[in-house]
């Protein structure tokens, strides 16, 4: 795929989509079904960016439909779509229906060897998935995984989804990871002393 688009169909939301992240979408407004229509159309691909209470963001990540879930009559469809890559918006067009732009495709540099920071982030993620489901996953299946896979299965606030979509290093992301992994931790722990101290008391007591 070349690295530029030209008239890439943009669909601004109040959503962080990451690569290989799959989530719903209900498509209602007329210039969103002629979007999608098009791409079903095609077999081609569109832009999902952050509409932030601060603007659109410049980064966002291409989608591709995996499904149509339902058609309705009056055009409106719920689909599902995948993440695929990075890009980054350089120019807005204005002569279609729906939002369009020029974009730029985003690679990672040059990215090192298996570090200390994949490792722990690998261990954190394992130990969430254990904390919350009482399960651990398999190693081999964990050592497989890269931080957008690892991050797509967690529910991230927007702000630490857009960060790690902007990072252009695996490491990078993987170090992010980790801090956000041990935070996520910290609110388990947290909440359980909460609940605890709730069912020790027994009742809610109100003074005065």
């Amino acid at each position: 795929m070349e690295r530029l688009l030209d008239d890439f169909p943009i669909f601004p939301l109040p959503v962080v989509l990451l690569p290989t992240e799959v989530i719903p979408l209900h498509i209602f407004e007329e210039r969103y079904k002629a979007m999608i229509e098009l791409c079903l159309d095609e077999e081609s691909e569109f832009g999902i960016v952050w509409l932030s209470d601060d603007g659109l963001k410049d980064v966002g990540c291409t989608a591709r439909i995996t499904e149509v879930l339902e058609r309705m009559d009056d055009g409106r469809m719920n689909v599902l779509v995948e993440g695929t890559t990075p890009f980054r918006l350089l120019e807005r067009h204005e002569q279609h229906v729906y939002p369009a732009a020029t974009v730029e495709l985003l690679d990672d540099g040059g990215e090192d060897s298996e570090s200390a920071e994949g490792l722990e982030a690998r261990e954190g993620y394992a130990t969430l998935v254990e904390r919350v489901t009482e399960q651990r996953p398999e190693d081999s299946a964990v050592a497989d995984l890269g931080a957008y896979e690892m991050a797509a299965t967690v529910d991230f606030g927007l702000d630490a989804k857009q960060g790690l979509l902007e990072l252009r290093s695996e490491q990078a992301r993987l170090r992010l990871l980790s801090r956000l992994f041990r935070s996520a931790m910290e609110r388990l722990d947290v909440a359980e002393k909460v609940a605890e101290r709730a069912r020790g008391n027994g009742k809610v007591q109100f003074s005065g």
